[in-house]
């Protein structure tokens, strides 16, 4: 989604469409056009405003001569999703719960915006599915739940892109006669899932405040103090933790803001892209267990510039890691 205004740097991109095994690319549908003109209505004009943190790295390595396969950054689409796989299973044995996973979908160059809205949620749900094929083993299937951010968008999942799937598809919230200024009906967690669930996963969270709240009652109600593990996939989440969502404040979004004291500290990030444009561009990145990287590109290559244990704020990359000295 486009931020104009926004005081991270940007640079020339480019747009290669993501392309994975096995799978079918669809047209956007009706829905997802309409979520993402509200989206831009809500956004288009609002100012990135990041609040600056204090740290201290753990390590910091410079280095002149870091490839690709050394920076651990992905070729191209089929191999970012068996890197989150990995992460994925990784966290999973180490017995994390609630995990993140958040990557551009116009390219693995590109940033929020730089694709249309709708065709960005569409490209999310097939990655979603393409992800789940690698991580969920067969047998699994109808233990897994797909939360999507409305039912309509459930019943387009069903008869596109996740057509004959054994995984359980579901919704977060159901649209009301508020719906053209954001708001949609909250819906219970509790009527939602069945017992035998093991594995909850959150398709792009976004679009309003209820989605992600309702993420935490689905948290709260049916992941807390049980075996079972939820992962929040392409949720934007940086827009709450880092504080730049004028649109929401906290004044009159108050749940919405204790998200960066509630849930989000539970929160593991196990896969991560962002990338920063402009001549002094870059990537920040992550694969868990691995480090934060700060990654810069030059010509085929990503030489890493910083690395830390703890990830960085993405002002603090912008304005100060990715600065020539």
């Amino acid at each position: 989604m486009p931020f104009s205004g926004a005081k991270i740097p940007t640079a020339i991109p480019t747009f290669p469409s993501p392309k994975v095994d096995n799978g079918r690319l669809f047209e956007v549908d009706k829905i997802c056009k309409n979520r993402a003109l509200k989206l831009s209505w809500n956004f288009g004009i609002t100012q990135l405003k990041l609040k600056r943190s204090n740290y201290h790295s753990r390590f910091v390595t410079y280095a002149s001569n870091v490839s690709v396969s050394d920076a651990s950054f992905p070729a191209d689409y089929s191999e970012l999703l068996r890197q989150a796989k990995e992460a994925t299973e990784f966290a999973i044995k180490d017995n994390i719960q609630l995990m993140e996973i958040e990557f551009p979908t116009s390219g693995l160059q590109s940033v929020p915006g730089d694709g249309e809205g709708g065709t960005e949620m569409t490209e999310s749900m097939q990655l979603i599915r393409e992800f789940c094929d690698r991580l969920v083993a067969p047998e699994k299937a109808t233990r897994t739940r797909i939360f999507f951010p409305e039912a309509s968008e459930v019943k387009f999942a069903r008869t596109s892109v996740f057509e004959g799937v054994s995984l359980k598809l579901d919704y977060l919230t159901k649209p009301s006669f508020l719906e053209d200024f954001g708001f949609g009906t909250k819906v219970k967690m509790a009527d939602r899932v069945r017992p035998e669930d093991e594995l909850f996963l959150v398709a792009y969270p976004y679009f309003n405040v209820n989605e992600m709240l309702v993420v935490e009652e689905l948290y709260k109600e049916a992941v807390a103090n049980t075996s079972r593990k939820l992962i929040v996939f392409n949720g934007e989440l940086d827009r709450i933790r880092s504080g730049w969502a004028p649109d929401y404040p906290s004044f009159f979004y108050p749940k919405l803001a204790a998200l960066t004291k509630t849930l989000l500290p539970k929160m593991e990030t196990v896969y991560y892209i962002h990338n920063f444009k402009g001549r002094n561009g870059g990537t920040l990145f992550r694969c868990y267990p691995g480090p934060w990287q700060v990654l810069r590109r030059t010509g085929n290559k990503y030489i890493c510039v910083h690395q830390r244990e703890t990830m960085p704020s993405l002002k603090e990359v912008a304005l100060d890691i990715l600065q020539p000295a």
